[in-house]
């Protein structure tokens, strides 16, 4: 693909849901990678929209790791769960546009109407016109997506066309517990950052198109990202490498006398094409 004559800013987004392991470290030696080939700047920020998993225990063994794997950590992290304010002013911008409904629906509820051959589910819409108050407890939020397919160029997949309508429906932005969602708070976040080169797993492809959809809403002046969906380690059952496995965490390697250098070249030795 020919590259834009434009500058490049990329990130790395660990979660603190758990320790880092060779997964992790094979997403870090491709952001390095495909930085490098867009002469891109890499920003740090912690993913902790999810209060109830995220643990300062993790985030601590996270910016442990990092270091010691050689990626610079700045001073002050760029944390989501210091920008409540931020999200809460996007999502009154779109309630005020009539793009944001409330949902009473339970994942049980959802896989008794839809599910995919994927296996992902697809939201059918139940609330969508049910006028539920937005301040309703116990329900959660969820911005009308357009049914309309999302052509992007990935520097390793090539050129891929998703539709989210047909991929998940209606995305949520805000869980039942008030909390703000993935999908959500990574495009306000990606926008704010300026975030033009998007590196990520395969896991995540199918958020593409719904994240470019969110994009427009949010912000229909913002230009397209770059992507760059690379593949993942997996254990031998073919299951992704989880953070639950500390036999492959980087503190444990690190504790039985790996360096850095060994890490990441077990890293790439694992990796599947």
């Amino acid at each position: 693909m020919t590259l834009p004559k434009t500058t490049y800013k990329t990130r790395l987004a660990p979660s603190p849901t758990g320790h880092l392991h060779l997964g992790h470290v094979l997403h870090i030696i491709y952001i390095e990678d495909i930085a490098r080939l867009f002469k891109a700047s890499i920003s740090l920020r912690l993913e902790d929209h999810d209060r109830s998993r995220c643990r300062p225990e993790f985030e601590a063994s996270i910016i442990k790791d990092l270091q010691w794997l050689g990626v610079e950590v700045p001073t002050n992290l760029w944390r989501q769960s210091g920008r409540d304010k931020v999200y809460q002013i996007n999502l009154e911008r779109l309630m005020k546009q009539g793009l944001v409904y409330a949902c009473a629906c339970s994942r049980k509820d959802i896989q008794s109407e839809t599910t995919q051959a994927s296996g992902e589910l697809r939201y059918p819409g139940s609330c969508r016109d049910k006028n539920i108050p937005l301040d309703q407890p116990d329900t959660s939020l969820r911005l009308t997506i357009p049914d309309a397919p999302w052509t992007f160029d990935d520097v390793l997949k090539g050129q891929l066309t998703h539709n989210p309508f047909d991929q998940c429906g209606d995305v949520m932005i805000r869980d039942r517990l008030g909390q703000w969602t993935y999908q959500f708070a990574v495009v306000i976040d990606d926008l704010e950052q300026g975030i033009n080169l998007i590196v990520r797993g395969l896991d995540l492809l199918s958020s593409t198109a719904r994240q470019l959809a969110m994009r427009a809403i949010i912000d229909p002046v913002a230009p397209m990202p770059v992507f760059a969906h690379h593949p993942l380690l997996r254990e031998p059952t073919g299951q992704k490498l989880s953070k639950r496995d500390q036999s492959e965490s980087i503190a444990k390697l690190r504790e039985d006398g790996m360096t850095p250098a060994q890490v990441r070249e077990l890293a790439m030795s694992l990796k599947q094409d």
